[in-house]
């Protein structure tokens, strides 16, 4: 039996909700890369169809830069625009282990392009797994956020 048939949605809408509330309290005190104040759990890109987006469910965690437009030249463009920047990212992030995905479906079965890595063997209902979720999702959004800081102007002419 795996845990979706264990909770109902409204448990394990609660558990995510706790969870992110968590993770959103933990990573209050870290300023960006700019030394303000940033709202981690929704971070903001300011560039319409980019956003860098956690996730985590009773399987595994993970943390991807999400390109989705309906506009799909828009998508390719940015997500041409990130190929461009790979080094600048694998920089930050040091790790080169990131799968770059161009216009696969998402849960819902829009075509969305990814940059992202997952952490497997570690569910959302089990708060004993939460500080392995935290020590991973801390450091890359930390450094996504460190790359954004000096790649968003790589972007201007696409806002």
């Amino acid at each position: 039996m795996n845990l979706s048939q264990m909770y109902s949605q409204q448990e394990i809408s609660k558990q995510k909700q706790t969870f992110w509330t968590a993770f959103g309290k933990y990573m209050q005190p870290i300023l960006s890369a700019e030394e303000l104040p940033v709202t981690w759990v929704n971070y903001k890109t300011g560039v319409p169809g980019l956003s860098f987006k956690m996730d985590a469910d009773d399987k595994r965690v993970s943390i991807a830069i999400v390109i989705s437009s309906s506009d799909l030249s828009r998508q390719q463009a940015l997500y041409n625009r990130l190929t461009q920047m790979k080094q600048m990212i694998v920089e930050a992030l040091g790790e080169n282990d990131w799968i770059w995905q161009l216009s696969s479906p998402d849960e819902y079965g829009k075509m969305v392009s990814t940059v992202s890595k997952q952490l497997k063997g570690v569910s959302i209902h089990r708060q004993e797994d939460w500080p392995a979720m935290i020590s991973f999702l801390k450091p890359r959004i930390i450094a996504l956020d460190a790359f954004w800081s000096a790649g968003r102007y790589g972007f201007e002419e696409l806002i």
